[in-house]
């Protein structure tokens, strides 16, 4: 089916469509038998390419009953296919194929938002499709009741009606300038941050955990969301408190126990009415779980009683304006002056003072008040700017309601607060502010019961909110399954979370018991705190970076704005209190370290990924392509995966190559890039490479690899490989070293398409200058398990830069080897050379900083050794050699037979080749010299090192695999080693 049924409908559907619109309420037309087309989707099985499936026709029911004929079902739409409307029409965007158009099923993909797929019947089965209404979107909110009520009605809290003149009288007018401008400027410069950040993309549920998650990763984001939803629930405990504490200020008679006499100042007075503790507790545990039960009802509910509350806050605070320009000289109270200026001077310094833990001033009290204390007791006056951003799943566009309704609560309630504290500091004498804890009621018009009422609902409302958002963030974080233990508290879309909500009520019960307002509030500040740190490292973190999807709306924003809100934040947190700034941060490290072990990986593009990867660009241009200086040089191999063979299935490479590329690393640092090769078409098999990528990653991963899986596919082996070794890697981080699996089992199974390829590998690493490492005997290579024994021994035969005595040193690091002692054997031409050689190597092993024994091996006693004279027992190598010999002799006669049947020069591996055989019967010789020699000397050892020798120009493949043969022969572990054109350690400091 082409893309012009995409574009258009049948004109009946067009007119009723039109019809509902013009209505207010917009429909789907029904799917009638007379409409153009049905689109359809076929179901396509993973892995599989999109151009190898056809698009069929199956039985569809649309409507009245409409039949498709017979001989149509199963077969492929094309475009020249007639429908029973008629030709199809052609597409106007047919130069796109098939790619996938833009249309609201892509954008949504585009902002990670899960999408079901459309789903289409089997193929033969019968579906009917009925007409039906399209569902109603939830109601969305805009700015005001949105984000600006709610951050007005969670900041203007119980703190402002029953402590904010009780901290003008201990603070003073000055400090308590200095107070509301401190944690004002605080929250301002969070609210900045938390801007920037709603502006740079579409949001989800979950509110300030959401951004900073998807900005800090997975692990910070769990710890601060989890501190940040204690905080809440704690804060509806405050807020309980506070209703409760104010009712019964209001009806003493109300409560249960008995009010205590209090002094002031060392004298008797009459008891001021200071609620009992025992009877905070029974009124506020009957409150939290009334609120709970209608928060059950669900957060429609909220939404709708949300205006009720908001008003009596406002009506009170007029009145309490209303009623400060009414007041005269004590009245309507003794204490009360009215505005005065002389009042205004007496109240401008601070009169710090021990009181009870009610709050009242007293010279025996224990608890001591100071600056530091009155900042953690008025920071939760200005907290609630995240009501809205917890909201956001609820708003018709957060870009524009969160910064505008934010910051216009915060700079109305900062505003409302410095207005307050000239107006309290002129009102009243300092013993007045101190003792009456209800002065905004003593002095409200027309009557104190306005003030009671409206911090009851103010309160209670606040609460309710608290209970409504804590649940929601507690789902959220268990809705993203990054903590396995938190899977009890996951809700479906648009459920309510009951289970949350229970567990919110329990812990707001608890903090009910404490019954002590003033014990709580330090609390929450922490909560909240580490919170708004978070906002503002974020913001931080993602505008130093600017990376190119940081386009944030919010322009008013600078990471220097987000540091210093960073920074007041913690220095907030040690003025108030060191003891709980560390139990804070110990709680949340706590919950880092528990979530990183524990909590299932997830990649939310955060700024840390960022961070890593400006940080690894900036590193990797800082490296140059100069040559690295041996100190610095780092083995990165590039693990070449291919089996020479078959491997069981599910098995991407040998089980035991990523153990030996962990051998190559000191303490795991390093990086190591395992590569395979898929033989065939590009366009053909781009869905099976990564699938093998993937199952090769997974390998890497359960191995506990430091390395990547790259999966290549070309026509063959050997093209495959020569694009790898030129193209893989980045400036100095190319690999440096092949590794390979020695083919041993080529002869066996008789690929003789191995010998070519394996010997075209090696030419393509020296023409590379790429090392190289092969490897025999991997099935037997140790684990980190397996604790080895013996001697390391190295065959240093030709200069390699100093690889092999770093590899043997990198083996000692390891566990499995760490036992093992290293073994230098050289060769000398003559006798007299032998201790001068000794020596130089040992003094060169001395310098390196190498412990090793150095022995010297000469062509004499390597003759001796293989003739088997000198009452020697007779060489197990010489039937491997006779073999080789006769296999050899064999092939070249071939080959000339060959090459004089078809007139043609000597050919091999499909190129001319000049075999000279007393230089081949010196080859194999020397090999059989070097076999015996290591039988000799390492029968026993842990694993062998020896110099590759490169292949001999003009000599067929087939020829150096029995060269190959012939050395690794009986020995059970060897690594065969190539260095390149460069030194890899020095002797210098």
């Amino acid at each position: 089916m082409d893309n012009g049924d995409i574009e258009g409908g049948g004109g009946g559907g067009d007119e009723e469509l039109h019809q509902h619109q013009k209505q207010g309420l917009r429909k789907y037309s029904p799917v009638v038998a007379h409409d153009r087309a049905v689109l359809e989707m076929s179901t396509i099985d993973p892995g599989s390419s999109s151009s190898s499936r056809e698009p069929t026709l199956r039985n569809i029911k649309v409507g009245h009953q409409a039949e498709i004929g017979p001989d149509e079902k199963g077969q492929g739409l094309s475009p020249s296919h007639t429908n029973a409307n008629g030709p199809q029409r052609e597409s106007k965007l047919e130069l796109f194929g098939f790619d996938s158009l833009v249309n609201i099923l892509g954008l949504k993909s585009m902002t990670g938002e899960q999408v079901a797929a459309p789903s289409s019947p089997r193929d033969g089965e019968d579906i009917s499709i009925t007409h039906g209404h399209r569902k109603t979107p939830d109601l969305k909110l805009g700015t005001m009741m949105g984000v600006f009520v709610p951050c007005l009605q969670n900041i203007l809290g119980i703190i402002y009606y029953i402590r904010f003149s009780w901290i003008v009288g201990m603070g003073g007018i000055a400090e308590s300038l200095a107070l509301v401008s401190f944690c004002g400027l605080c929250t301002f410069l969070t609210a900045m941050s938390l801007s920037a950040i709603a502006t740079n993309g579409a949001m989800k549920g979950g509110g300030p955990y959401y951004l900073i998650g998807r900005a800090l990763g997975p692990e910070v984001g769990v710890s601060i969301g989890l501190c940040f939803f204690l905080g809440n629930a704690i804060a509806g405990a405050m807020y309980v408190l506070g209703a409760v504490e104010t009712f019964l200020k209001a009806v003493p008679a109300a409560g249960i126990f008995r009010e205590t006499i209090t002094k002031v100042n060392g004298t008797v007075v009459p008891p001021i009415e200071s609620p009992s503790s025992h009877d905070l507790q029974i009124y506020g545990i009957v409150i939290t779980i009334i609120l709970c039960f209608i928060v059950f009802g669900g957060v429609k509910m909220i939404n709708r009683v949300a205006p009720a509350f908001l008003i009596p806050v406002l009506l009170s605070i007029f009145c309490i304006f209303v009623g400060i320009m009414l007041c005269r000289n004590n009245d309507p109270v003794e204490g009360i002056t009215g505005l005065s200026l002389s009042t205004f001077r007496d109240n401008w310094s601070s009169d710090y003072q021990n009181t009870n833990n009610a709050g009242i001033p007293d010279p025996e009290g224990k608890v001591e008040w100071n600056f530091n204390a009155m900042v953690g007791l008025f920071f939760p006056a200005v907290t609630g700017i995240m009501a809205g951003s917890n909201r956001s799943a609820s708003l018709k566009d957060t870009q524009r309601s969160i910064p505008i309704g934010t910051l216009a609560a915060t700079l109305t309630t900062s505003a409302l607060y410095v207005v307050s504290v000239l107006l309290f500091g002129a009102l009243a004498t300092r013993r007045t502010l101190l003792t009456d804890r209800l002065l905004t009621a003593t002095v409200a018009w027309p009557f104190p019961a306005v003030i009671y009422v409206g911090i009851v609902l103010s309160t209670l409302g606040a609460a309710l909110q608290s209970l409504t958002g804590a649940p929601r963030l507690l789902a959220a974080i268990a809705n993203d399954d990054i903590l396995p233990i938190l899977n009890y508290f996951k809700v479906a879309d648009g459920s309510e979370p009951y289970i949350a909500t229970l567990f919110t009520a329990f812990i707001c019960i608890g903090c009910v018991v404490i019954g002590n307002l003033d014990l709580i509030t330090p609390t929450i500040t922490m909560f909240f705190l580490l919170c708004y740190a978070g906002v503002n490292l974020s913001c931080f973190l993602l505008d130093l970076l600017d990376a190119p999807s940081w386009r944030p709306r919010w322009k008013f924003h600078h990471w220097s704005l987000s540091l210093l809100g960073a920074s007041l934040c913690v220095v907030i947190m040690f003025l108030i209190s060191w003891s709980f700034t560390v139990v804070s941060l110990a709680l949340a490290s706590l919950i880092y370290y528990y979530v990183s072990i524990k909590g299932k990986a997830g990649d939310w593009g955060d700024g840390f990924k960022s961070a890593y990867f400006q940080l690894a660009l900036r590193s990797l241009r800082s490296l140059g392509a100069s040559q690295v200086h041996p100190k610095n040089w780092y083995p990165i191999p590039l693990i070449f995966c291919r089996p020479w063979g078959k491997l069981p299935e599910n098995v991407p490479c040998h089980p035991k190559l990523a153990d030996f590329a962990n051998c190559m690393k000191k303490k795991g640092r390093g990086m190591s890039i395992f590569v395979s090769i898929l033989d065939g078409d590009y366009h053909e098999c781009a869905e099976d490479a990564k699938a093998a990528c993937k199952q090769l990653g997974t390998y890497i991963d359960y191995k506990n690899c430091e390395g990547v899986a790259e999966i290549v596919v070309a026509p063959s082996m050997s093209e495959g490989f020569r694009g790898i070794v030129q193209t893989m890697g980045l400036g100095n981080l190319k690999p440096n070293i092949v590794v390979m699996r020695y083919p041993e089992i080529w002869r066996r199974e008789n690929l003789t398409e191995i010998p070519t390829t394996f010997v075209g590998i090696i030419n393509d690493c020296i023409v590379a200058n790429k090392a190289v490492v092969i490897v025999k005997g991997l099935d037997e290579w140790p684990n980190e398990y397996q604790r080895q024994y013996g001697t390391i021994d190295l065959y240093w035969i030709v200069r390699d830069g100093g690889l092999m005595l770093l590899l043997s040193q990198l083996l000692l690091t390891k566990e499995s080897f760490e036992s093992c002692k290293i073994q230098v054997f050289c060769i000398a031409e003559e006798d007299s050379n032998a201790e001068e050689l000794k020596a130089d190597v040992k003094k060169f092993l001395y310098d390196l900083r190498m412990q090793a024994e150095v022995i010297v091996v000469t062509m004499k006693s390597w003759d001796v050794n293989v003739d088997g004279s000198g009452g020697g027992q007779p060489d197990e190598s010489f039937d491997a050699f006779n073999a080789a010999q006769g296999r050899i002799a064999d092939y070249l006669s071939e080959m000339k037979e060959v090459a004089r049947r078809e007139g043609r020069p000597l050919m091999a591996d499909g190129k001319t080749v000049v075999v000279d055989e007393q230089q081949v019967e010196k080859f194999l010789y020397t090999t059989l010299k070097l076999n015996s020699t290591i039988l000799r000397y390492s029968r026993m050892a842990a694993v062998v090192l020896v110099s590759l020798p490169p292949p001999p120009l003009n000599h067929p493949a087939y020829f150096y695999m029995e060269y190959m043969d012939l050395l690794v022969e009986n020995v059970p572990r060897l690594l065969m080693v190539r260095g390149y054109r460069r030194d890899v350690v020095t002797l210098f400091t």
